[in-house]
């Protein structure tokens, strides 16, 4: 009972105390949200003076819109009056009353000094009456008609002038583009330019672009020049002309201070390039056989050259990243995100090809100008890329492989294991037991040696592939120089077997029997060696 006695009584003090802090805000917080908000009078484009607190039941929006019509009411020959100063209190507030003659035209009172300037209420009276006497002897100066005159003639010299700059331009940017689409044009017809047509095209914007920029400096100083001769707007551009200095400032100072981060970046970047050229040149010489490394072949030198430039630039880039000037930047780190981001969404596809080329340089499954057989499509390989492999076909199409595609199927490479030797192309043919196979043997080789395209040396053999029930089955092989003339060679090939078997009168059709002969079908010794075969070998002895 006696310690809930005491939980009791604390609590009840703490009710009682966040009453009393929550009762002594009340005042505060009260004055805050009574506080109006501050309005600031202006004068043809002149800031005069803010006002901030209320004066006599008016809010500082009514304040300033009745000095604002107290002041255009001027007569104009109280214009150029100097402005006198009263002070005033008024019951416990202190002012400044600012008045030409009997004309008055605004109070100033203790409660619009900002508390953060630190100025007193004489000091803030002093300065808004120079500008706003400033100001009146701006509109005083502007209704003289030789002002008025002056200015106007001075508009339209520099409007001319304007437009005259703005042919010049548009007249250079046409004679430069002219030159550039005359060099292009010249370029591309010696075949030193293969992209001259993307070349125009930027060429054609960077000079719209620089045309652009050039009529925007000259349209900005044009209306710099023409408020400025006025009086009414020489605050309005007296204002461009300082934002177009606090801009040209901005940058000039920001390239000072960003000169010794930038010449570190651009130091780590020249080195970084040094490194990769002596790699290059690393690469270059174990490409040429100038330098033996363990596990790095001639067919993987180039793949692993970029991967490893990549990596070395990388690095470079990911040093010299800090040292570039707004690199820490809001900007920088939102493009660093959305890149980010577009390259988890689309790079499942793109690392599945990319592996994949890589698993086929490093596999060396084949390379530019293998012959090869990939399912369905037989040609060279005339390009092995980081997402696809193209091969032309024997009709001279350019067919364009995935490959992910590649790595799932097989691939036959005719003249991986060729060498000097050419690429291996052969045929088959099945000929009856009653043929002797030494003839058989020699009209294949003598048709193989008089086909156009086919080597002589290395010397086209015949292997017998199978033994059938009613014929042997025999193939021929032969070398050739050009793969993709396989169609037109073979079928010259086939040709010449025809001549070469109706020559002899060898049967090429295969014999298939449905009832067995009376004789046995074989051949007889003394035709063992038919021609055109020649009786290299003695033949066996008689049983």
């Amino acid at each position: 009972m006696i310690l809930t006695a005491l939980s009791s009584r604390s609590s009840k003090a703490l009710l009682w105390l966040a009453s009393c802090l929550f009762l002594g805000m009340l005042p505060a917080l009260a004055a805050d949200a009574a506080k109006p908000p501050e309005a600031t009078l202006r004068y043809h484009f002149r800031p005069i003076f803010t006002f901030r607190a209320s004066f006599i039941g008016a809010s500082p929006e009514h304040r300033v819109r009745r000095a604002w019509e107290r002041i255009d009411s001027l007569p104009s020959d109280r214009m150029t009056q100097a402005i006198e100063q009263t002070p005033f209190i008024v019951g416990t507030t202190r002012g400044i009353g600012l008045h030409i003659g009997e004309f008055v035209l605004f109070n100033v009172v203790e409660g619009d000094l900002d508390p953060e300037e630190k100025a007193s209420l004489e000091e803030v009276a002093q300065r808004a009456a120079s500008v706003l006497s400033a100001a009146l002897h701006a509109a005083a100066e502007q209704r003289r008609p030789i002002v008025l005159v002056t200015g106007i003639g001075l508009s339209v010299l520099a409007t001319m002038i304007a437009l005259t700059l703005f042919w010049l331009i548009r007249r250079a940017t046409a004679l430069m583009v002219h030159h550039l689409e005359e060099v292009i044009a010249a370029e591309r017809n010696v075949g030193r330019l293969g992209w001259a047509r993307h070349w125009w095209l930027l060429v054609q914007r960077i000079a719209q672009l620089v045309m652009g920029f050039l009529w925007l400096t000259v349209a900005y100083l044009w209306l710099t020049y023409v408020l400025a001769r006025f009086p009414l707007t020489e605050a309005l551009g007296e204002r461009l002309t300082d934002f177009l200095f606090g801009v040209l400032y901005m940058i000039g100072t920001g390239l000072i201070e960003a000169m010794p981060a930038l010449s570190t970046a651009l130091i780590i970047l020249f080195l970084t390039k040094a490194f990769n050229d002596a790699l290059g040149n690393f690469f270059r010489a174990a490409k040429e056989g100038r330098v033996q490394v363990p596990g790095l072949h001639p067919e993987t030198v180039t793949a692993t050259h970029r991967i490893v430039s990549i990596l070395v630039w990388g690095l470079g880039f990911a040093i010299a990243y800090p040292f570039i000037p707004m690199s820490d930047s809001d900007a920088f780190k939102g493009l660093s995100v959305m890149f980010g981001f577009m390259l988890t969404l689309g790079s499942a596809g793109i690392v599945n090809q990319l592996m994949s080329g890589l698993v086929l340089v490093y596999s060396r499954a084949l390379s530019v100008g293998d012959f090869v057989d990939i399912g369905q499509n037989v040609g060279v390989v005339s390009e092995v890329g980081a997402l696809s492999t193209k091969v032309i076909n024997m009709r001279n199409e350019e067919v364009t492989i995935p490959n992910a595609v590649l790595v799932g199927n097989p691939i036959k490479n005719y003249s991986r294991l060729a060498g000097a030797r050419g690429t291996l192309v052969s045929t088959k043919v099945t000929i009856g037991y009653d043929t002797p196979w030494r003839q058989v043997h020699a009209m294949l080789i003598a048709a193989a040696e008089q086909t156009p395209g086919l080597r002589v040396t290395p010397k086209p053999f015949v292997f017998q592939r199978s033994l059938g029930d009613w014929y042997v089955e025999y193939e021929l092989f032969a070398y050739m120089d050009q793969p993709l003339e396989r169609v037109p060679v073979l079928s010259a090939l086939h040709a010449n077997i025809q001549d070469q078997f109706n020559t002899y009168g060898v049967q090429i059709m295969s014999p298939h029997f449905v009832v067995q002969p009376s004789n046995n079908v074989v051949v007889p010794r003394e035709q063992w060696y038919a021609a055109p075969a020649e009786p290299d070998v003695p033949p066996p002895p008689s049983p």
